[in-house]
């Protein structure tokens, strides 16, 4: 049996985040946190915002209330109105995230606010910090990004003939070269439904843990991905596959001792050994370093035969072959 690892191309590291953003047009009265990389926990305050919509919404809340009051002893259609007025001049406000709290007391005052803060809606880093005092804020508007960087993303890519060994909730391995004598364990969280056409892969998305907040935001690494194990596999060192880009060929020793070059489909690869799909049988003896023919032309020629278009030349002594094996 065999295990294929797949190696993802290295990309930026992300962890989960949140956009905070505005649900109102108005100004930046204060800024709360104004340095990117700050720590900040969920509901505390970012900045407060100058909004004539939110200073009417309040008016409206007031007027709203005292009305429910004043029909208060009226008919039962007249005090169902009011209700439902008071009830929409809340909802206004709740919908643009002025907490209960806010409301409640804005009612029990009777004083309208000037600004409202906003909060941050999670704890972390701030990653990036769009806004400055005094600025003219829309709603939409990417005020803050923050993230929590003790869950990491990773993303790369696996080629599309390695997707039938790739599922999610598969374990990872990730190697980083600022780490590299401490791999990290992760689980694959999400592969996408598309593929590349220019590269023929698709792309996987890696969670890993970072308690300690070692992973860093933009670091790269190598994703080992572990394959399902696989019983009666024929396999060759892969040393033993000589690809010229656009086949693999490995060399058989035959009987006589010559070498015979032999194209071969090829699967699934590990550190060590490649799956060999078509060409080879077992028990046929290859050559374990296919490589060696390249240092002489003459030899890879006599070797290649027809194939390279080459003229034959005796064969220089090859190192001790190894026999194709099913594990």
């Amino acid at each position: 049996m065999t295990t294929s690892t797949q190696e993802l191309a290295p990309e930026a590291w992300v962890g989960y985040f949140d956009s905070i953003s505005p649900k109102i047009e108005g100004w930046v009265d204060r800024l709360l946190v104004n340095a990117t990389g700050e720590a900040v926990t969920a509901g505390q305050p970012l900045l407060t915002v100058y909004s004539p919509m939110l200073v009417t919404a309040q008016e409206e809340l007031l007027l709203a209330k005292k009305f429910a009051g004043d029909v208060s002893a009226a008919s039962g259609d007249a005090r169902q109105r009011a209700d439902d007025l008071l009830a929409s001049a809340r909802r206004r406000l709740s919908n643009w995230d002025v907490p209960d709290s806010v409301i409640a007391d804005i009612e029990r005052t009777g004083v309208v606010r000037r600004t409202m803060t906003i909060r941050s809606t999670a704890g972390g880093f701030v990653l990036e910090k769009n806004v400055l005092p005094g600025q003219k804020i829309m709603p939409g508007d990417a005020l803050y990004r923050i993230a929590d960087l003790g869950t990491v993303w990773a993303e790369g890519e696996v080629f599309e003939q390695d997707l039938s060994n790739v599922a999610v909730g598969q374990g990872v391995r990730a190697e980083f070269q600022a780490f590299p004598a401490a791999p990290r364990e992760g689980r694959i969280a999400y592969i996408y439904p598309t593929l590349n056409q220019e590269t023929r892969t698709a792309r996987v998305r890696v969670v890993l843990p970072n308690a300690g907040l070692e992973l860093k935001p933009g670091m790269y690494a190598t994703i080992r991905i572990a394959g399902i194990e696989r019983r009666n596999v024929l396999t060759v060192p892969r040393s033993a596959v000589l690809s010229t880009g656009e086949r693999s060929i490995v060399f058989v020793h035959d009987s006589s001792g010559r070498l015979l070059a032999r194209e071969v489909a090829v699967g699934t690869s590990n550190d060590e050994r490649i799956e060999i799909l078509r060409g080879l049988t077992a028990g046929e003896s290859v050559v374990s370093s296919a490589t060696f023919l390249v240092d002489a032309e003459s030899n890879l020629g006599t070797a290649l035969g027809g194939m390279g278009n080459m003229p034959g030349m005796e064969m220089t002594s090859p190192p001790r072959p190894l026999p194709a094996r099913k594990e």
